[in-house]
């Protein structure tokens, strides 16, 4: 967790509240990192980290906005950003895809 506010840190961007769900707690079978975030100039931050072998597809940028909107439904209110931080393959259809829904997606991550 150090690792990610260390990383917004340095894109100037710094958390007064950052916390982590676990994917069970969403009922996701996925391994994936979930956290949730509120800035000092409160905008509330939901960030997803995935780091996987297999290419990155439209099929799973779906599955990524249902568990964005149970997320929301979870902590009870909507993200004003939603950011995908990831290290595997990404497809060219599914970053379009997310970035046409208002999400943000980082490859530079570690």
């Amino acid at each position: 967790m150090r690792e990610i506010t260390e990383y917004f840190a340095k894109k100037k961007i710094l958390f007064k509240e950052f916390k982590e769900i676990l994917p069970k707690e969403v009922n996701s079978r996925k391994k994936i990192g979930i956290f949730v975030g509120t800035t000092i100039d409160l905008k509330f931050y939901a960030i997803f980290i995935i780091d996987s072998k297999s290419r990155f597809i439209r099929k799973s940028a779906d599955e990524l906005i249902v568990l964005s909107n149970i997320l929301a439904s979870y902590v009870g209110h909507n993200f004003k950003v939603k950011e995908l931080l990831i290290k595997s393959p990404l497809c060219s259809k599914a970053k379009e895809y997310l970035k046409d829904n208002g999400w943000s997606i980082r490859v530079d991550f570690m």
